[in-house]
């Protein structure tokens, strides 16, 4: 299955997210910020297949993390999660580097369903990836 990256500063959903995509069969590593999410994807020089974020993060928020991993791993999908109208239409300016965002308070089968798109979205093929970045 896939390698997904959390980046999630509550914990209860941090480990309600991974709980239930490791039950889907899916390596999860978490990260409690946008920092420390951006130091792991250093680390492992972005080896995973989707970075899930928390848009409202102290210190470096999810779409500061979106834009830096855009920049360091273009062929990464990056969905975000919101419980915040302002920062969801924040995101739509986004439209170019992620797949989509998660509304805030998800169910446990709409976070996976989600997360199921974003990994089926065609990601490599180059003609795609650049209507992504210049859409």
């Amino acid at each position: 299955m896939a390698r997904i990256l959390i980046a999630e500063d509550d914990a209860g959903i941090r480990l309600l997210v991974t709980r239930a995509l490791r039950l889907e069969g899916h390596e999860v590593t978490m990260a409690d910020d946008g920092e420390m999410a951006l130091d792991i994807l250093a680390e492992r020089n972005g080896a995973f297949d989707l970075l899930l974020s928390d848009i409202r993060m102290p210190a470096f928020t999810g779409i500061e993390l979106a834009h830096a991993t855009s920049r360091a791993f273009p062929d990464l999908p990056i969905l975000l999660m919101t419980g915040y109208a302002e920062q969801r239409e924040a995101a739509d300016d986004l439209s170019a580097i992620i797949i989509g965002v998660v509304d805030k308070p998800f169910t446990v089968a709409e976070i996976r369903s989600r997360v199921a798109e974003a990994l089926r979205a065609p990601q490599c093929d180059d003609d795609v990836l650049l209507m992504r970045r210049y859409a």
